[in-house]
Protein backbone atom coordinates (compact mmCIF):
# COMPACT_ATOMS: atom_id res chain seq x y z
CA UNK A 1 0.00 0.00 0.00
CA UNK A 2 1.07 3.51 -0.28
CA UNK A 3 2.55 5.53 1.90
CA UNK A 4 3.21 9.34 2.51
CA UNK A 5 6.69 10.71 3.63
CA UNK A 6 6.60 14.10 5.34
CA UNK A 7 9.52 16.17 6.62
CA UNK A 8 8.12 18.69 9.40
CA UNK A 9 9.11 21.89 10.37
CA UNK A 10 8.01 24.10 7.59
CA UNK A 11 5.33 27.04 7.78
CA UNK A 12 2.58 27.01 5.27
CA UNK A 13 2.41 29.87 2.78
CA UNK A 14 -0.09 30.23 -0.40
CA UNK A 15 -3.36 29.58 -1.75
CA UNK A 16 -5.05 26.13 -0.94
CA UNK A 17 -8.66 25.56 -3.12
CA UNK A 18 -11.24 24.01 -1.28
CA UNK A 19 -12.96 21.31 -2.67
CA UNK A 20 -16.53 20.17 -3.34
CA UNK A 21 -17.89 18.25 0.20
CA UNK A 22 -17.65 14.63 -0.12
CA UNK A 23 -20.40 14.34 2.67
CA UNK A 24 -22.66 16.25 0.16
CA UNK A 25 -21.49 14.89 -2.69
CA UNK A 26 -22.30 11.32 -1.96
CA UNK A 27 -26.41 11.98 -1.26
CA UNK A 28 -26.58 14.31 -4.29
CA UNK A 29 -25.09 11.60 -6.23
CA UNK A 30 -28.05 8.75 -5.15
CA UNK A 31 -30.42 11.41 -5.05
CA UNK A 32 -30.22 11.56 -8.90
CA UNK A 33 -32.13 8.07 -9.09
CA UNK A 34 -34.75 9.68 -8.15
CA UNK A 35 -35.93 10.59 -11.61
CA UNK A 36 -34.85 9.65 -15.18
CA UNK A 37 -33.33 12.39 -16.56
CA UNK A 38 -29.83 13.54 -16.61
CA UNK A 39 -28.59 14.99 -13.40
CA UNK A 40 -25.39 17.13 -13.61
CA UNK A 41 -22.94 17.88 -10.90
CA UNK A 42 -20.48 20.12 -10.78
CA UNK A 43 -17.37 20.39 -8.32
CA UNK A 44 -17.62 16.88 -7.42
CA UNK A 45 -14.22 15.89 -5.66
CA UNK A 46 -11.88 12.96 -6.97
CA UNK A 47 -11.91 10.46 -4.14
CA UNK A 48 -12.00 6.81 -3.77
CA UNK A 49 -15.19 7.01 -2.21
CA UNK A 50 -16.97 8.80 -5.10
CA UNK A 51 -15.48 6.12 -7.41
CA UNK A 52 -16.70 3.23 -5.32
CA UNK A 53 -20.07 4.68 -5.58
CA UNK A 54 -20.13 4.74 -9.11
CA UNK A 55 -19.45 1.46 -9.26
CA UNK A 56 -22.40 0.83 -6.68
CA UNK A 57 -24.95 3.02 -9.15
CA UNK A 58 -23.53 1.67 -11.95
CA UNK A 59 -24.30 -1.55 -10.93
CA UNK A 60 -28.28 -0.78 -10.44
CA UNK A 61 -27.79 0.67 -14.00
CA UNK A 62 -26.87 4.48 -13.81
CA UNK A 63 -24.73 5.20 -16.46
CA UNK A 64 -22.14 8.13 -15.69
CA UNK A 65 -19.82 10.46 -18.06
CA UNK A 66 -17.21 12.68 -16.75
CA UNK A 67 -17.49 15.69 -18.31
CA UNK A 68 -14.25 17.68 -19.84
CA UNK A 69 -12.67 20.50 -17.53
CA UNK A 70 -14.61 24.11 -17.15
CA UNK A 71 -12.45 27.14 -17.77
CA UNK A 72 -10.30 27.34 -14.20
CA UNK A 73 -11.60 23.55 -13.10
CA UNK A 74 -8.02 21.69 -12.44
CA UNK A 75 -7.35 18.25 -11.13
CA UNK A 76 -7.45 19.60 -7.50
CA UNK A 77 -10.76 21.33 -7.59
CA UNK A 78 -13.03 18.23 -8.24
CA UNK A 79 -14.93 17.19 -11.69
CA UNK A 80 -18.42 17.18 -13.53
CA UNK A 81 -20.24 13.98 -13.90
CA UNK A 82 -23.12 13.43 -15.92
CA UNK A 83 -25.56 10.92 -13.90
CA UNK A 84 -28.51 8.87 -15.99
CA UNK A 85 -30.84 6.47 -14.10
CA UNK A 86 -33.50 5.98 -16.90
CA UNK A 87 -32.71 2.79 -17.00
CA UNK A 88 -32.66 1.07 -13.59
CA UNK A 89 -31.56 -2.65 -14.47
CA UNK A 90 -31.27 -3.80 -10.76
CA UNK A 91 -32.86 -2.67 -7.63
CA UNK A 92 -31.01 -4.83 -5.11
CA UNK A 93 -26.97 -3.64 -3.49
CA UNK A 94 -25.51 -6.29 -2.38
CA UNK A 95 -23.27 -6.97 0.91
CA UNK A 96 -19.34 -6.91 -0.99
CA UNK A 97 -20.84 -3.20 -2.42
CA UNK A 98 -22.61 -1.86 0.64
CA UNK A 99 -19.88 -3.02 3.19
CA UNK A 100 -17.29 -0.76 1.88
CA UNK A 101 -18.80 2.47 2.11
CA UNK A 102 -21.85 2.50 4.64
CA UNK A 103 -23.83 5.75 2.75
CA UNK A 104 -24.26 3.10 0.11
CA UNK A 105 -26.68 2.17 1.96
CA UNK A 106 -28.95 5.35 1.63
CA UNK A 107 -29.49 3.89 -2.09
CA UNK A 108 -32.40 2.27 -0.28
CA UNK A 109 -34.40 5.91 -0.22
CA UNK A 110 -34.70 6.22 -4.05
CA UNK A 111 -35.28 3.18 -5.18
CA UNK A 112 -38.43 2.15 -2.33
CA UNK A 113 -39.59 6.28 -3.84
CA UNK A 114 -39.26 5.53 -7.57
CA UNK A 115 -39.53 1.69 -7.87
CA UNK A 116 -41.44 0.29 -4.97
CA UNK A 117 -38.95 -2.23 -3.96
CA UNK A 118 -35.36 -2.58 -2.80
CA UNK A 119 -33.04 -5.30 -1.31
CA UNK A 120 -30.06 -3.44 0.02
CA UNK A 121 -27.58 -5.41 2.29
CA UNK A 122 -27.26 -4.12 5.75
CA UNK A 123 -24.38 -2.13 5.87
CA UNK A 124 -22.65 -3.86 9.12
CA UNK A 125 -20.69 -1.98 11.77
CA UNK A 126 -17.81 0.41 11.52
CA UNK A 127 -14.28 1.36 13.40
CA UNK A 128 -15.45 4.35 15.11
CA UNK A 129 -18.86 3.30 16.13
CA UNK A 130 -21.91 1.10 15.40
CA UNK A 131 -23.54 3.70 13.23
CA UNK A 132 -27.25 1.41 13.42
CA UNK A 133 -29.87 1.63 10.23
CA UNK A 134 -32.63 1.45 12.54
CA UNK A 135 -33.50 5.20 12.10
CA UNK A 136 -33.29 5.19 8.86
CA UNK A 137 -35.74 2.47 8.37
CA UNK A 138 -38.01 3.43 10.88
CA UNK A 139 -38.71 6.84 8.70
CA UNK A 140 -38.97 4.07 5.61
CA UNK A 141 -41.86 2.77 7.59
CA UNK A 142 -43.30 5.73 8.48
CA UNK A 143 -43.58 6.44 4.91
CA UNK A 144 -45.36 3.06 4.28
CA UNK A 145 -42.59 0.94 3.49
CA UNK A 146 -42.82 -2.67 4.76
CA UNK A 147 -39.49 -3.91 6.17
CA UNK A 148 -38.45 -7.53 6.29
CA UNK A 149 -34.48 -8.76 6.94
CA UNK A 150 -33.41 -11.61 5.05
CA UNK A 151 -29.81 -13.15 4.84
CA UNK A 152 -28.81 -9.78 6.10
CA UNK A 153 -30.42 -7.87 3.52
CA UNK A 154 -32.90 -5.30 4.27
CA UNK A 155 -36.36 -5.73 1.85
CA UNK A 156 -38.40 -3.18 1.57
CA UNK A 157 -41.85 -2.69 -0.11
CA UNK A 158 -43.60 -0.08 -1.23
CA UNK A 159 -46.11 -1.71 -4.15
CA UNK A 160 -48.99 1.38 -3.48
CA UNK A 161 -46.66 4.21 -3.17
CA UNK A 162 -45.49 6.05 -0.66
CA UNK A 163 -47.73 8.54 1.57
CA UNK A 164 -46.69 11.80 3.52
CA UNK A 165 -46.29 11.00 7.51
CA UNK A 166 -44.92 12.84 10.47
CA UNK A 167 -41.63 11.40 10.72
CA UNK A 168 -39.85 12.50 14.75
CA UNK A 169 -36.01 11.22 15.14
CA UNK A 170 -35.11 10.23 18.70
CA UNK A 171 -31.92 11.84 17.87
CA UNK A 172 -30.17 13.88 15.39
CA UNK A 173 -29.02 11.53 12.45
CA UNK A 174 -27.93 12.92 9.39
CA UNK A 175 -28.13 9.49 7.82
CA UNK A 176 -31.68 9.20 8.39
CA UNK A 177 -32.58 13.02 7.73
CA UNK A 178 -30.84 12.12 3.85
CA UNK A 179 -32.91 9.05 3.57
CA UNK A 180 -36.20 10.66 4.54
CA UNK A 181 -35.64 14.18 2.59
CA UNK A 182 -35.54 11.73 -1.06
CA UNK A 183 -37.88 8.88 0.06
CA UNK A 184 -40.49 11.74 1.07
CA UNK A 185 -40.12 13.99 -2.44
CA UNK A 186 -41.95 11.35 -4.18
CA UNK A 187 -44.35 10.41 -1.75
CA UNK A 188 -48.09 11.32 -1.85
CA UNK A 189 -49.14 13.95 0.43
CA UNK A 190 -47.14 16.02 3.14
CA UNK A 191 -44.09 14.75 4.87
CA UNK A 192 -42.68 16.48 8.13
CA UNK A 193 -39.08 15.61 9.53
CA UNK A 194 -38.83 16.79 13.31
CA UNK A 195 -35.69 16.85 15.02
CA UNK A 196 -33.85 17.13 11.69
CA UNK A 197 -30.26 17.18 10.92
CA UNK A 198 -29.09 21.14 10.41
CA UNK A 199 -26.16 20.35 8.46
CA UNK A 200 -25.20 21.97 5.44
CA UNK A 201 -25.06 18.92 3.74
CA UNK A 202 -28.72 18.27 4.60
CA UNK A 203 -29.10 22.02 3.19
CA UNK A 204 -27.17 21.34 -0.03
CA UNK A 205 -29.46 18.00 -0.82
CA UNK A 206 -32.82 19.95 -0.47
CA UNK A 207 -31.77 22.62 -2.73
CA UNK A 208 -30.91 20.09 -5.60
CA UNK A 209 -34.22 18.12 -4.83
CA UNK A 210 -35.40 21.85 -5.53
CA UNK A 211 -34.13 22.35 -8.71
CA UNK A 212 -35.08 19.27 -9.74
CA UNK A 213 -38.66 19.78 -8.74
CA UNK A 214 -39.32 18.73 -5.59
CA UNK A 215 -41.03 21.08 -2.81
CA UNK A 216 -38.92 20.92 0.16
CA UNK A 217 -38.70 23.80 2.77
CA UNK A 218 -36.79 24.28 5.96
CA UNK A 219 -33.97 22.64 5.56
CA UNK A 220 -31.17 23.68 7.81
CA UNK A 221 -33.84 23.83 10.45
CA UNK A 222 -34.55 20.72 12.86
CA UNK A 223 -37.96 21.06 11.47
CA UNK A 224 -37.83 19.96 7.42
CA UNK A 225 -41.58 20.15 5.29
CA UNK A 226 -41.74 17.82 1.95
CA UNK A 227 -44.91 17.78 -0.58
CA UNK A 228 -44.40 14.88 -2.08
CA UNK A 229 -44.31 15.61 -6.34
CA UNK A 230 -45.66 12.70 -8.84
CA UNK A 231 -42.32 12.79 -10.30
CA UNK A 232 -38.40 14.85 -10.78
CA UNK A 233 -36.68 16.06 -13.75
CA UNK A 234 -33.30 16.66 -14.58
CA UNK A 235 -31.19 19.71 -13.08
CA UNK A 236 -27.48 20.80 -13.22
CA UNK A 237 -26.08 21.84 -9.76
CA UNK A 238 -22.70 22.28 -7.82
CA UNK A 239 -21.09 20.43 -4.45
CA UNK A 240 -20.69 22.49 -2.14
CA UNK A 241 -17.45 23.40 -0.55
CA UNK A 242 -16.17 20.79 1.89
CA UNK A 243 -16.57 22.63 5.23
CA UNK A 244 -14.24 19.55 6.94
CA UNK A 245 -11.45 20.34 4.08
CA UNK A 246 -11.46 24.07 5.05
CA UNK A 247 -11.18 23.17 9.09
CA UNK A 248 -8.44 20.31 8.05
CA UNK A 249 -6.26 23.05 6.56
CA UNK A 250 -7.01 25.62 8.87
CA UNK A 251 -5.67 23.40 11.10
CA UNK A 252 -2.45 22.59 9.53
CA UNK A 253 -1.72 26.02 8.89
CA UNK A 254 -2.33 26.79 12.65
CA UNK A 255 0.16 23.97 14.23
CA UNK A 256 2.91 24.85 11.16
CA UNK A 257 2.56 28.50 11.42
CA UNK A 258 2.09 30.41 8.04
CA UNK A 259 -0.23 31.93 6.10
CA UNK A 260 -2.72 30.20 3.70
CA UNK A 261 -5.53 31.38 1.89
CA UNK A 262 -8.34 28.63 1.84
CA UNK A 263 -10.20 29.71 -1.50
CA UNK A 264 -13.56 29.04 -2.29
CA UNK A 265 -14.07 28.37 1.96
CA UNK A 266 -17.45 29.32 3.60
CA UNK A 267 -17.16 30.79 7.09
CA UNK A 268 -20.44 30.12 7.96
CA UNK A 269 -20.53 26.16 7.21
CA UNK A 270 -18.00 25.68 10.02
CA UNK A 271 -18.20 28.96 12.58
CA UNK A 272 -18.40 26.59 15.93
CA UNK A 273 -14.70 25.77 14.68
CA UNK A 274 -13.45 28.80 13.95
CA UNK A 275 -14.80 29.98 17.04
CA UNK A 276 -12.59 27.79 19.05
CA UNK A 277 -9.54 27.94 16.60
CA UNK A 278 -9.35 31.75 17.63
CA UNK A 279 -9.56 31.38 21.33
CA UNK A 280 -6.95 29.05 20.71
CA UNK A 281 -5.27 31.97 19.42
CA UNK A 282 -5.47 31.84 15.74
CA UNK A 283 -5.83 34.08 13.06
CA UNK A 284 -8.79 34.10 10.90
CA UNK A 285 -10.79 36.61 8.57
CA UNK A 286 -13.77 35.91 5.84
CA UNK A 287 -12.67 37.36 2.71
CA UNK A 288 -14.44 37.60 -0.66
CA UNK A 289 -11.91 35.06 -1.68
CA UNK A 290 -12.41 32.42 1.08
CA UNK A 291 -11.14 32.23 4.42
CA UNK A 292 -7.64 33.64 5.50
CA UNK A 293 -5.31 31.76 8.15
CA UNK A 294 -2.38 32.92 10.53
CA UNK A 295 -0.26 32.26 12.73
CA UNK A 296 3.09 33.93 12.96
CA UNK A 297 5.08 32.98 16.13
CA UNK A 298 2.26 33.16 19.03
CA UNK A 299 2.00 30.37 21.13
CA UNK A 300 -1.48 28.48 21.06
CA UNK A 301 -3.36 28.33 23.59
CA UNK A 302 -5.50 25.10 25.23
CA UNK A 303 -8.86 25.39 24.85
CA UNK A 304 -11.79 22.54 25.60
CA UNK A 305 -14.14 21.53 23.14
CA UNK A 306 -16.95 19.04 23.07
CA UNK A 307 -18.27 17.80 19.52
CA UNK A 308 -21.82 18.11 18.37
CA UNK A 309 -24.86 17.92 15.61
CA UNK A 310 -24.64 20.97 13.40
CA UNK A 311 -23.77 24.01 14.87
CA UNK A 312 -22.00 22.49 17.00
CA UNK A 313 -18.45 21.69 16.93
CA UNK A 314 -17.78 18.58 14.25
CA UNK A 315 -17.02 15.31 15.31
CA UNK A 316 -15.05 15.04 12.28
CA UNK A 317 -12.54 17.72 12.99
CA UNK A 318 -12.30 16.02 16.34
CA UNK A 319 -8.82 14.21 15.57
CA UNK A 320 -7.30 16.89 13.60
CA UNK A 321 -8.07 19.35 16.59
CA UNK A 322 -6.34 16.68 18.99
CA UNK A 323 -3.50 17.60 17.01
CA UNK A 324 -3.21 21.22 17.02
CA UNK A 325 -3.69 21.02 20.93
CA UNK A 326 -0.84 18.84 21.38
CA UNK A 327 1.60 21.51 20.73
CA UNK A 328 -1.08 23.70 23.24
CA UNK A 329 0.36 25.56 26.16
CA UNK A 330 -1.62 23.85 28.91
CA UNK A 331 -4.32 21.73 29.08
CA UNK A 332 -7.21 21.08 26.44
CA UNK A 333 -10.16 18.38 27.49
CA UNK A 334 -11.93 17.30 23.91
CA UNK A 335 -15.01 15.56 24.63
CA UNK A 336 -16.55 13.20 22.06
CA UNK A 337 -20.38 12.83 22.41
CA UNK A 338 -21.24 11.38 18.31
CA UNK A 339 -19.38 7.83 17.68
CA UNK A 340 -18.48 5.92 20.75
CA UNK A 341 -15.00 4.62 19.52
CA UNK A 342 -13.02 8.01 18.03
CA UNK A 343 -10.25 8.40 19.81
CA UNK A 344 -8.03 5.36 17.71
CA UNK A 345 -5.34 8.40 17.09
CA UNK A 346 -4.64 8.74 20.23
CA UNK A 347 -2.23 5.90 20.35
CA UNK A 348 -0.66 6.84 16.85
CA UNK A 349 -0.35 10.85 17.89
CA UNK A 350 1.65 9.59 21.41
CA UNK A 351 4.04 8.34 19.00
CA UNK A 352 5.06 11.84 18.16
CA UNK A 353 5.21 12.37 21.67
CA UNK A 354 2.07 13.99 22.80
CA UNK A 355 0.98 13.59 26.21
CA UNK A 356 -2.90 12.67 26.28
CA UNK A 357 -5.14 10.57 28.99
CA UNK A 358 -7.93 9.07 27.96
CA UNK A 359 -11.11 9.75 30.49
CA UNK A 360 -14.25 7.58 28.78
CA UNK A 361 -15.88 9.98 26.09
CA UNK A 362 -13.29 12.67 26.55
CA UNK A 363 -9.31 13.00 25.95
CA UNK A 364 -6.92 15.47 28.49
CA UNK A 365 -4.10 16.59 26.20
CA UNK A 366 -1.40 17.93 27.85
CA UNK A 367 0.26 20.40 25.61
CA UNK A 368 4.22 19.67 24.92
CA UNK A 369 7.03 21.53 23.12
CA UNK A 370 7.98 19.85 20.64
CA UNK A 371 6.68 16.60 18.52
CA UNK A 372 8.85 14.04 17.14
CA UNK A 373 8.36 12.53 13.75
CA UNK A 374 7.81 9.09 14.02
CA UNK A 375 5.97 5.71 11.36
CA UNK A 376 2.42 5.64 11.81
CA UNK A 377 -0.89 4.15 10.72
CA UNK A 378 -4.11 5.69 9.62
CA UNK A 379 -6.77 3.55 11.70
CA UNK A 380 -10.14 5.80 9.62
CA UNK A 381 -10.67 8.50 7.39
CA UNK A 382 -10.24 11.93 9.69
CA UNK A 383 -7.90 10.49 12.32
CA UNK A 384 -5.62 9.41 9.05
CA UNK A 385 -5.79 13.64 8.52
CA UNK A 386 -4.35 14.14 11.84
CA UNK A 387 -1.51 12.39 11.95
CA UNK A 388 -0.45 14.55 8.53
CA UNK A 389 -0.85 17.72 10.98
CA UNK A 390 1.19 16.39 13.05
CA UNK A 391 4.14 14.98 10.86
CA UNK A 392 3.74 18.93 9.12
CA UNK A 393 5.19 20.51 12.84
CA UNK A 394 6.66 17.40 14.20
CA UNK A 395 11.38 17.82 14.07
CA UNK A 396 12.38 15.14 11.33
CA UNK A 397 10.60 13.00 9.25
CA UNK A 398 7.13 11.24 9.48
CA UNK A 399 5.88 8.31 7.22
CA UNK A 400 2.03 7.32 7.39
CA UNK A 401 0.83 3.90 6.17
CA UNK A 402 -2.29 2.50 5.21
CA UNK A 403 -2.92 6.14 3.90
CA UNK A 404 -6.17 4.53 1.75
CA UNK A 405 -7.91 6.05 4.44
CA UNK A 406 -7.43 9.81 2.73
CA UNK A 407 -8.12 8.84 -0.58
CA UNK A 408 -11.38 8.56 0.60
CA UNK A 409 -12.08 11.81 1.82
CA UNK A 410 -9.53 14.34 0.84
CA UNK A 411 -8.53 15.83 -2.96
CA UNK A 412 -4.75 15.97 -3.80
CA UNK A 413 -3.63 15.92 -0.17
CA UNK A 414 0.00 16.11 -0.99
CA UNK A 415 -0.14 18.34 -4.03
CA UNK A 416 -2.30 21.23 -2.33
CA UNK A 417 0.24 20.97 1.13
CA UNK A 418 3.24 20.66 -1.23
CA UNK A 419 2.40 24.03 -3.26
CA UNK A 420 2.29 26.19 0.41
CA UNK A 421 5.69 24.69 1.59
CA UNK A 422 5.50 21.71 2.87
CA UNK A 423 7.90 18.67 2.61
CA UNK A 424 5.16 15.49 1.81
CA UNK A 425 5.22 13.08 -1.26
CA UNK A 426 3.68 9.71 -1.98
CA UNK A 427 5.45 6.49 -1.62
CA UNK A 428 3.95 4.03 -4.53
CA UNK A 429 3.73 0.90 -3.50
CA UNK A 430 5.86 -1.75 -5.55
Amino acid sequence: MDRIRITGGAPLQGTIPISGAKNAALPLMIATMLTGDTVELRSVPRLADVGLLLRILGNHGVDHTVTGKRPGQTSETGQTIRLDASSIIDTSAPYELVSRMRASFWVIAPLIARFGEACVSMPGGCAIGTRPVDLLLMALERLGVTIGIDGGNVLAKAPKGLRGADIEFPKVTVSGTHVALMAATLADGRTTIENAAREPEVVDLADCLNKMGARVSGAGTSRITIDGVSRLHGTTHTVMPDRIETGTYAMAVAMTGGDVMLEGARPEYLQSAIDIMQQAGVDIAATNEGIRVRRNGGKLRAVDVTTNPFPGFPTDLQAQFMALMTRADGTSRIRETIFENRFMHVQELARFGAQIRLDGDAAMVDGVDDLKGAPVMATDLRASVSLVIAGLAAAGETEIHRVYHLDRGFEALEAKLARCGASIERLRAA
